[in-house]
C-alpha cells in the first residue's frame, strides 16, 4: 500500500479547471487522492463556494481568472506559488482537470517550468487529439477507427453531408471550450433533420470553431469503453486500465455515470499504440464505442488530462494516474499498477437520472472479477462534507431547470396555437419535469 513516505510530500500540488461546472466530479476526486496521500492541495477552480471547497482534503482554493487567457491564468498560478510556498524556486505540480485548462498549461509551459512541474507537452501536441477535428485526422493518418466525420464549409454542404451520412449525425464543435457561457450551445448534440443541421451551421461564429458531423455508431450494452492512463517521462504507460460505461448521463451519449473496472485487451493494445505513435507524455483518458457492424472500436473522444471517473482505477495499494503524474514529476518510481477489475465508481446525481430513464437495465458482475467495493464521485466516510453541499447545489440546480421549463410552458399555451394570447385555464395540473 502507497504510504506518505512514497511521496514527496513536500511538494503541492495546484488543481486547474477553468470550465465553470461546479459539479466535476474529477477535482474533488484528485484532492481526496493526493490529499490521502499527505500532499498539499490547493485548487483553480470556478467558485470559492463550489461543493470541492467542502473537502477536508483541499487546503485552499482560488477562483479562476475572468477569462479563459493562458497569461492570465499563468500570472494567477505564480501568485498561488508564492503563496503556498516559501521559497521561490520550490517545485509546485499542476494538475490540469479540464482540455482548456491543459492546453493553457502547454502554451505557457517555457515560463512556467522549473517552478512548476509539467509534463512534456507542447499546445500543438495536445490540440491534435483535444481539437475534434484534427483528431478525426488524426485517427485517418494513422488508420485508428473513428466514426466517418465531415467538416462543412456552408450551410448546403452540411445539409448535404448530413444526408450522406445518414440522419441523425453527431454534431460537435471542434474547440467546445470556446464554447460562450450561457448560448444554448452543447458542445456534442445529436441532429435529427436537415433543418436542424443549418440551424447549428448558421450559428458557427457564435461557437468559435468548427462544425463537425459524424456518423452516428448505435448505442448499446457493452458498446461504450474508456481507457486512463499515465506516460511517464521516459515514455512507459505502466499506469493504464480499460473500463465499461455501464450508465451514462444524458443516457447513452454523456459522460460516466457508472462504470466497471473490466479488461479489454483491443481497446487497452490501441490505446497504447495510440500513445505510442503521438510520442504522448501525461495523463488521459480515451473514449471508445464498438461498432457492432464491424466489430471494431472506434475512438471517439481523447481528452489530455485526467477524466473525471479516473478514481475508478485505483488499484489495490492505492495507486491511480495522479498519484502516478505526482510520483513520476517529482523523480519518485512509480510502481507497476495491479489490476482490480470488477471495481466499479458512480457519480451519484448522474446515476440517479440514468436509472431514472432507464430502470431495467441491469449488468452482470465481472467474469473473475474481485469483489471491491463500489467507490462514490461524491460521498466518503472519510470525507462527506462535500457530498452534502452537492446535493443542496444539485436540488437547487434541478429546481431552477423546472422551473424554467415551467414557465416556458405557461408562456406557451398563454400564446396560443396562433400565437395571440388566450385565457389561462381555470385549474392547472403540475406536469412531471425532467432536467435536460
Amino acid at each position: 500500500m502507497l504510504s506518505h513516505q512514497h511521496f514527496d510530500i513536500s511538494v503541492p500540488t495546484v488543481l486547474v479547471r477553468l470550465d465553470r461546472n461546479p459539479f466535476h466530479h474529477g477535482t474533488l476526486g484528485a484532492a481526496r487522492s493526493l490529499g490521502r496521500a499527505g500532499i498539499p492541495v490547493h485548487a483553480v477552480i470556478e467558485s470559492s463556494t463550489s461543493p470541492v471547497t467542502r473537502s477536508r482534503f483541499l487546503r485552499s482554493a482560488r477562483e479562476r481568472p475572468g477569462t479563459n487567457s493562458s497569461a492570465e491564468l499563468s500570472a494567477l498560478l505564480n501568485r498561488v506559488a508564492d503563496q503556498i510556498t516559501d521559497d521561490p524556486s520550490h517545485p509546485v505540480l499542476a494538475v490540469p482537470l479540464d482540455d482548456v485548462s491543459a492546453l493553457a498549461l502547454a502554451r505557457r509551459r517555457a515560463g512556467l517550468v522549473p517552478r512548476f512541474l509539467l509534463p512534456e507537452q507542447t499546445e500543438e501536441q495536445l490540440l491534435r487529439v483535444a481539437d475534434k477535428a484534427e483528431l478525426a485526422e488524426t485517427c485517418a493518418g494513422l488508420g485508428l477507427p473513428h466514426p466517418r466525420t465531415e467538416l462543412p464549409e456552408g450551410a448546403d454542404e452540411a445539409a448535404a453531408m448530413a444526408w450522406s451520412l445518414g440522419l441523425p449525425v453527431v454534431a460537435k464543435w471542434s474547440r467546445p471550450w470556446l464554447l460562450p457561457a450561457g448560448g444554448g450551445l452543447r458542445s456534442t448534440s445529436i441532429v435529427r433533420s436537415l433543418a436542424e443541421v443549418r440551424e447549428l451551421y448558421a450559428r458557427t461564429p457564435e461557437a468559435g470553431s468548427r462544425l463537425l458531423l459524424q456518423e452516428l455508431l448505435p448505442a448499446g450494452r457493452d458498446l461504450d469503453w474508456f481507457f486512463h492512463g499515465y506516460v511517464d517521462s521516459a515514455g512507459r504507460c505502466s499506469t493504464g486500465a480499460t473500463g465499461r460505461k455501464e450508465r451514462s448521463w444524458p443516457d447513452g451519449a454523456g459522460l460516466t455515470a457508472s462504470g466497471r473496472w473490466t479488461v479489454n485487451p483491443t481497446v487497452d493494445r490501441t490505446a497504447r499504440e495510440l500513445l505510442d505513435a503521438l510520442g504522448y507524455r501525461g495523463v488521459c483518458d480515451l473514449d471508445f464505442r464498438l461498432n457492432r457492424a464491424t466489430g471494431a472500436y472506434h475512438l471517439l473522444d481523447f481528452n489530455p488530462r485526467p477524466g473525471a471517473q479516473f478514481r475508478l482505477f485505483t488499484d489495490p495499494d492505492g495507486l491511480d494516474v495522479v498519484r502516478a503524474l505526482h510520483l513520476d514529476l517529482t523523480g519518485r518510481p512509480v510502481p507497476p499498477h495491479s489490476p482490480a477489475y470488477g471495481r466499479r465508481f458512480l457519480v451519484e446525481n448522474y446515476a440517479t437520472l440514468s436509472l431514472l430513464a432507464s430502470p431495467r437495465r441491469r449488468y452482470a458482475p465481472e467474469p473473475g472479477g474481485t469483489r471491491e467495493r463500489t467507490e462514490c464521485a461524491w460521498f466518503a466516510a472519510d470525507d462527506p462534507a462535500p457530498a452534502l453541499a452537492m446535493g443542496g447545489a444539485w436540488l437547487t440546480h434541478l429546481l431552477r431547470k423546472a422551473l424554467k421549463t415551467l414557465r416556458r410552458a405557461v408562456a406557451s399555451r398563454l400564446a396560443g396555437p396562433a400565437g395571440t394570447p388566450v385565457a389561462p385555464p381555470a385549474r392547472t395540473s403540475a406536469d412531471q419535469l425532467t432536467p435536460r
